[in-house]
């Protein structure tokens, strides 16, 4: 008997015109309770609720219990009420097209810039796929122009590579995002934007990236007041559309902004599903997901030119770099890169601390004498920074170490040559960067 109905089930599964319902039997908070699907979802499964008399809304499985789905909307819950109808809906995919370059979209792929619809190409692109296989996955390529002297010169970037941007709130990271993206060496920029401020999407688009960025550029935003699955959506989306064109041959600049809040859209997510709180109230789950996402970046099957180089930006709170979020993120990429409050109060844009920052593929894309450049200025930094209070105490007498009166010479001009405003020397490379670096201390020497 229970073979019969096993063939009957399977049999109505193919009938192109049935398709299961379920209804809602609950809320509570951010989660809603699902009843008469449970059998045919798994995690991930994304539903369609149709409240009476309103929009139907998205939302996705995030968990069972007592043969009940645990379901999170991708909008708002008002109307939602006890026997909504439910259905099962596509998975979720971009039919992402060369067109979409110069707009801005949500994370469910539709535009937020009053443009017009989008396009669609003629494949769907899944948004949660695994990243490439670590066997067969091409090496790092060349090294990459990323048109900022700091880092060109002190964090050399190599194609396919994934650096961390690390600094508290109100250091200078939008601008910086937004010199790469309009200076970077590489054919197609995907920015995500994730919790940013509502108020400030226009204010990036037209004054930070620019017509000109933004023409190479494709903007994933999902605001601060969006719901978590929206927010965590953003970065899943913005990795599908680079997929897309790194798997076209593209070289692809990912921005993303920031891993931080969607590290914290994943702990609303498993909170509301029944996670139980870990680390500083993230679930385990958050940090299973932050390599499944980190990972997907980097250089494609070996064979196809194309790579997704990646900088991921971590809002470090408190100025803490040891919280638990930016310990991840740092050990799961290849570089990480410092912005320090203090060099942003003194006036040096873009606040990057050299000697904080480090990126793991330098061996192997300098030359000789640009690494031996790159460790004399680090030691002038260094030594400068050991001794600047002595030096402001008067305590250090001038003469009484030639290699501290050296630093003292040369760090200023050092400093000088790391900063940048934003459209200074746009597409610099990375050779303009070490031949501004050598003519700092020439000059300094000869002085």
């Amino acid at each position: 008997m229970v073979e019969k109905c096993s063939l009957a089930s399977a049999a109505l599964r193919r009938q192109t015109h049935w398709a299961p319902h379920g209804n809602v039997v609950s809320a509570n908070g951010l989660s809603i309770s699902i009843t008469g699907l449970a059998p045919w979802l798994q995690i991930g499964s994304r539903l369609r609720l149709d409240p009476p008399g309103a929009e139907p809304i998205a939302a996705e499985v995030v968990g069972f219990a007592d043969g009940l789905a645990t379901a999170l909307a991708f909008g708002p819950l008002e109307g939602i009420a006890t026997g909504t109808a439910a259905s099962l809906a596509p998975s979720a995919t971009l039919a992402v097209d060369e067109s979409w370059l110069g707009r801005v979209l949500d994370p469910l792929g539709r535009p937020i810039d009053g443009r017009g619809p989008l396009r669609p190409g003629p494949r769907p692109w899944p948004v949660r796929a695994a990243a490439p296989s670590a066997g067969q996955r091409a090496r790092l390529g060349p090294r990459i122009d990323l048109g900022v002297r700091a880092l060109d010169a002190f964090a050399t970037c190599r194609r396919g590579q994934r650096l961390g941007l690390f600094a508290a709130s109100g250091v200078g990271k939008s601008t910086l995002l937004a010199m790469l993206a309009g200076g970077a060496g590489c054919d197609v920029v995907v920015l995500a934007l994730v919790g940013e401020r509502g108020r400030e999407l226009r204010e990036f688009l037209e004054d930070d990236l620019g017509p000109e960025g933004l023409a190479r550029s494709v903007v994933v935003c999902a605001t601060s007041d969006s719901p978590p699955l929206m927010r965590r959506e953003a970065a899943y989306a913005a990795m599908a559309i680079a997929e897309h064109f790194a798997e076209a041959g593209r070289q692809v600049l990912l921005l993303m902004d920031s891993v931080t809040r969607f590290a914290m859209a994943l702990r609303e997510i498993g909170l509301a599903g029944g996670e139980p709180p870990a680390t500083r109230g993230y679930t385990p789950g958050v940090f299973a997901e932050l390599p499944r996402l980190l990972e997907r970046a980097g250089p494609r099957a070996a064979g196809k030119p194309g790579a997704i180089t990646g900088l991921f930006t971590v809002l470090v709170e408190g100025d803490d770099h040891d919280e638990p979020v930016a310990d991840a993120v740092r050990g799961i990429l290849d570089g990480h890169v410092v912005l320090d409050r203090g060099i942003g109060e003194r006036g040096r844009y873009p606040a990057i601390d050299i000697l904080r920052s480090l990126s793991r593929t330098v061996p192997g894309c300098l030359a000789p004498e640009e690494a031996a450049l790159m460790r004399q200025a680090r030691g002038i930094l260094a030594l400068h920074a050991e001794m600047a209070d002595l030096v402001r105490l008067g305590a250090y007498r001038a003469g009484a170490d030639p290699a501290v009166d050296a630093a003292i010479r040369l760090a200023p001009r050092i400093e000088a040559m790391l900063a940048q405003g934003k459209g200074e020397e746009k597409g610099g490379t990375v050779e303009a960067a070490f031949a501004a670096l050598a003519m700092a201390l020439e000059d300094a020497d000869a002085a």
